[in-house]
């Protein structure tokens, strides 16, 4: 016999479940203690890696996309889509989102539902507003050239969320149940994905600690948030159409041992007084250095390329090395693996300097620089303001730059002119 419950009596629990001195054993809750006293029985054997920090994902303690359950809005509940031509970034969003409630009290992860866009309901004593115990991950559905949606590497995303809630004290779940879920979301709102290969839909998933009780722990309760929104190009571009970036030596946005590997929004709240302070000077990014040497890390949203003639004679993209103070980037992995395949350029991951950038384009080795990003694809950048001067970088004087192939080549397997393992079609 079916159970029904009562919306009422879980909005009770859910508000009261910090009050209560026992709770009822619903069929998520029997399921953990089954698989509990099972392995209790029969010690399973983990083998951790040692080479790649990937986290051990318990499909059995996952939300599953077989209970996904769905409630279409209302014909008024729906909004008039925007034009393309007046996008922006983020200021639009889709009629539906996807919410998945955690609570360790009723054995975890709770069914997932896709439900009409709405606002959040959140204690202000939510450990998500007093505590940073929060994260989220950016990807975006393209409509190919055949009107076929597309992700791009989807799989990868799942993965460095896994590791930033494992690093939040937050509930890890199986990747591939959350990748169904949003391409039934998408599928939902399919119409929201612009019909233009200059504009995408960008999906937001979301997890934050929800727990209303202070002290600086590990929340009992979280909310996964999924929202959708159309958007054309993230920054604007000088009159070359490439970016001017600004690095400030007195400021750092990670530090070894910190979590600048993780995408957690206490990456990027400090960074808003030296980005507004950028602006002012004319540049749309800031070039985050760090240490004694200034190590290049990253810009803004974006992980930082360049491409200079080596040693040898060679042409050369590099990019810094994930030492964890760089968000391992999708587009980036991306380049890196692409690029690798070409014979006519050499890649490498190493450490590049303010002094080695500086000296390498008075020597005229310098050809371009640019940032890649899942918001951005792949972005010029013609001058950097560093100290009391103006870096003058000639990636628009190329005439077969490299950004530009890469960029030409991410948005053609994106859209669909090439068929790449990269993209996943939804159906």
């Amino acid at each position: 016999m079916p159970i029904r419950r009562s919306k009422v009596l879980v909005k009770w629990i859910y508000e009261n479940q910090h009050k209560m001195q026992t709770i009822r054993c619903c069929s998520s809750l029997l399921r953990y203690k089954e698989v509990e006293e099972t392995a209790q029985i029969e010690p399973e054997t983990i083998s951790v890696p040692h080479t790649k920090p990937t986290p051990q994902i318990t499909p059995e303690f996952s939300f599953k996309y077989s209970d996904l359950q769905v409630r279409l809005a209302a014909p008024y509940q729906l909004q008039p889509k925007p034009d393309a031509s007046a996008l922006g970034f983020g200021k639009y969003f889709t009629d539906h989102m996807l919410k998945i409630h955690y609570h360790k009290q009723l054995g975890g992860w709770q069914k997932p539902e896709i439900i009409p866009f709405e606002h959040l309901t959140i204690h202000p004593a939510a450990k998500a507003l007093h505590y940073a115990i929060q994260l989220f991950e950016g990807m975006k559905a393209y409509r190919g050239i055949d009107d076929k949606l597309r992700l791009f590497r989807p799989d990868l995303n799942m993965e460095r969320m896994n590791l930033a809630a494992q690093r939040s004290g937050l509930p890890m779940f199986d990747g591939q149940e959350l990748i169904n879920c949003l391409i039934r979301l998408i599928q939902i709102d399919q119409e929201w994905v612009p019909h233009s290969e200059t504009s995408t839909l960008y999906v937001r998933p979301t997890l934050i600690g929800t727990e209303p009780t202070f002290g600086v722990m590990e929340p009992d309760s979280a909310l996964m948030f999924v929202i959708m929104s159309p958007v054309s190009a993230y920054y604007k571009t000088r009159d070359d159409g490439a970016v001017s970036i600004y690095a400030d030596p007195s400021v750092v946005r990670a530090f070894p041992g910190g979590v600048g590997n993780r995408k957690v929004g206490s990456n990027y709240g400090p960074t808003i007084e030296v980005t507004a302070r950028a602006a002012k000077l004319g540049h749309q990014q800031v070039l985050w250095l760090f240490g004694p040497d200034k190590e290049l890390t990253e810009v803004g949203a974006m992980n930082i390329f360049i491409v200079y003639i080596n040693e040898h004679g060679d042409k050369q993209l590099s990019t810094p090395p994930l030492n964890g103070l760089i968000l391992p980037g999708v587009t980036r992995r991306s380049i890196l693996e692409l690029a690798s395949q070409w014979e006519d350029v050499t890649v490498k991951e190493e450490v590049i300097t303010m002094d080695r950038l500086i000296n390498l384009n008075k020597q005229g080795r310098l050809l371009e620089m640019f940032g890649a990003g899942t918001a951005v694809v792949v972005t010029p950048i013609s001058n950097v303001g560093y100290v009391d001067q103006n870096i003058h970088i000639p990636t628009m004087k190329q005439t077969q730059p490299v950004y530009q192939r890469l960029k030409d080549t991410l948005l053609a397997i994106q859209y669909g002119h090439i068929e790449h393992p990269f993209c996943k079609i939804l159906s």
